[in-house]
Order: C-alpha cells, then sequence, then structure tokens
C-alpha cells in the first residue's frame, strides 16, 4: 500500500464492524420480546464469544492472571457493553447512540486526569462541540432543563464514560500488554459486569430469569454471538492497518447504521433537534480523529488562496 493511501479491504472491515453494532439493538430487543433481558442476553452472548476467542489464543488467560491493571480493562469494558447493548434495547435508539458519541468530551478530560495531557484550544473546541450537541438532544420539548430523563439517556451517557475510559487505559497500558490479552479481558469483564448486574436485579424482582432454552431465543443469541465474534475480527484487522484518524472516522458510520435501521425496521422518527445536537457531536468526534498537525487547515487554506494571491485571476 503506497504512502498517504488508504486500502478499501481495511475499510471495508471497520465498516461491516460498524454495521453489525449499529444494528444490534434489533436482536437485542427480539430477544427482550422472547424474555431474555439485555443483561442476561450480554452474558449468553459473550460467553460464547469469549469461548471462541481464548480457544483460538490460549494464551490471553495467562496474560489477564500476570496483568493485574487488565483488570481494570474488563471493569470498563463490561460496563460499556452492558450499558451499551441495554440502553439500545430500551431507548430511542439513534439519540442513544449520538449519547453514546459523546466519548471525545470524556476523553479530552479523563486524558488530562489520567495521562496528565494539557487542555489545548483544539480540546476546548471538543468539549464545547459535545456539550452544546448534547444540550441540543437532550433539551425537552416542554422546556426546561436538559438533563437526561430516562434510563435509557443514563445508560448511554455512563456507556460513552466507560468507553472513553477503557480507551484512555489501553493507551497507559500498551506497552505493558498484548493485544490478545486485553481481547480476553474485555470480553470477560462484560460477562462479568453484565452477569453480576443481571443477577442483583434478578434478585431484586427487577428483572426475569431467563427463560428455558428454546430454538427461538438461542438461535437468534448464537447469531448475535457469532456476529459479534466476525465484528471483533474484522476491528482488529482493518483498525491496525489503517491510521487511527481513519478508523475513527470509518467507525462513526455506526451512527448513520442505527439511524438508518431504527426509521426502517423500528419506525422512528428523527427528530430536527437530534439531528441538529447529533450533527455537532459527531463535529467533536471528528475533530478528535482529525490529525493535529494535518496539512490542510481552514486558516492555511485561506492564507493561500486570498492573501498569496493563488485565487486571483
Amino acid at each position: 500500500m503506497k504512502s498517504g493511501t488508504v486500502s478499501a479491504w481495511p475499510v471495508a472491515t471497520l465498516l461491516l464492524n460498524a454495521l453489525v453494532w449499529g444494528v444490534s439493538w434489533w436482536p437485542l430487543r427480539e430477544l427482550a420480546a422472547r424474555g431474555l433481558h439485555p443483561l442476561w442476553t450480554m452474558v449468553v452472548v459473550f460467553t460464547l464469544s469469549a469461548g471462541v476467542i481464548v480457544a483460538w489464543r490460549p494464551s490471553s488467560l495467562r496474560q489477564l492472571r500476570g496483568q493485574p491493571v487488565l483488570w481494570v480493562l474488563a471493569a470498563a469494558s463490561g460496563v460499556t457493553n452492558a450499558a451499551f447493548n441495554w440502553a439500545v434495547s430500551i431507548g430511542e435508539v439513534t439519540r442513544v447512540v449520538l449519547l453514546f458519541y459523546l466519548m471525545p468530551l470524556w476523553t479530552v478530560l479523563l486524558a488530562r486526569v489520567l495521562l496528565h495531557e494539557p487542555l489545548t484550544r483544539r480540546s476546548a473546541t471538543r468539549v464545547a462541540l459535545a456539550l452544546t450537541g448534547a444540550a441540543i438532544v437532550l433539551w425537552p420539548p416542554q422546556g426546561g432543563w436538559p438533563g437526561p430523563r430516562s434510563l435509557a439517556d443514563w445508560l448511554a451517557v455512563l456507556g460513552g464514560f466507560a468507553f472513553a475510559f477503557n480507551s484512555v487505559m489501553v493507551r497507559r497500558v500498551a506497552h505493558r500488554t498484548r493485544e490478545e490479552g486485553r481481547a480476553a479481558a474485555m470480553l470477560i469483564g462484560c460477562i462479568a459486569v453484565a452477569g453480576v448486574m443481571a443477577a442483583v436485579l434478578t434478585l431484586q424482582s427487577h428483572v426475569d430469569w431467563p427463560p428455558a432454552p428454546a430454538w427461538g431465543w438461542v438461535t437468534i443469541a448464537a447469531g448475535l454471538a457469532l456476529a459479534f465474534v466476525c465484528s471483533n475480527l474484522a476491528y482488529q484487522f482493518g483498525a491496525s492497518r489503517l491510521p487511527a484518524n481513519v478508523t475513527a472516522v470509518v467507525m462513526l458510520t455506526e451512527v448513520v447504521f442505527a439511524s438508518v435501521s431504527s426509521m426502517w425496521i423500528g419506525g422512528e422518527q428523527l427528530r430536527a433537534h437530534t439531528l441538529v445536537g447529533g450533527t455537532l457531536i459527531i463535529a467533536a468526534a471528528l475533530l478528535a480523529a482529525w490529525p493535529a498537525r494535518s496539512s490542510w487547515s481552514p486558516r492555511a487554506w485561506w492564507r493561500r488562496t486570498f492573501k498569496s494571491g493563488a485565487g486571483q485571476r
């Protein structure tokens, strides 16, 4: 692959990953309709997925035992997946995905605290865009202060925060851990967090126990597990062959897949304020993905075009 060019196959695999996560709300709701709560679904699905990964890379468990810091990643990944998947199964899909993508806001704050990264004008702009977009998305139609108003809203915000924390921690421990160890930690964390939450809520009679095995829901769960394994492998393939900023931009297509599928299959409507706020949130994410020292910038373009006479006839 020539320098500065992007191969089609890695991009295609990242699009596959975004597609799987963008439409995952549909099988989650189908399973919920069959009596399997989203938290129990996560336990079943990620147990199957983890079994495949561990069978493929047995050394990943040894790394997990020898690197206690991986348990922090396990907890963060578990909260991320439990919160996000529960939210999309009960809430307005587009709204949930947009609130989840407040990650650039949380990443700036967490990187400042955990990695001691400076707060720059660029990062401040990302925070401002994300906060403004969130305020518009969350603005109540009847008036009042914007803020999470439902369990799905709170879960989406929590999931995005946990994912940002997970991303920051991966950067912090990358030199001490290997990819398969981090992957195993994240999968086991998904099982553990979802399992504990499901068990506690079930014992408190807020959630039903999983139904008896039946062909319908078992087939859907197995298919979802296979889809998650394929999407994980697709992400590993694509992200390892593309610059991080390109990966981040491609992954934003999850918002498109989620919005289109929720309107087409779920019958949801995209409201004007959600569209406006979502545009600002996506702009913050794009700014986070854009290289800090890009060869193109609006200021440089303006200077070259109008001040240097390049644009004159």
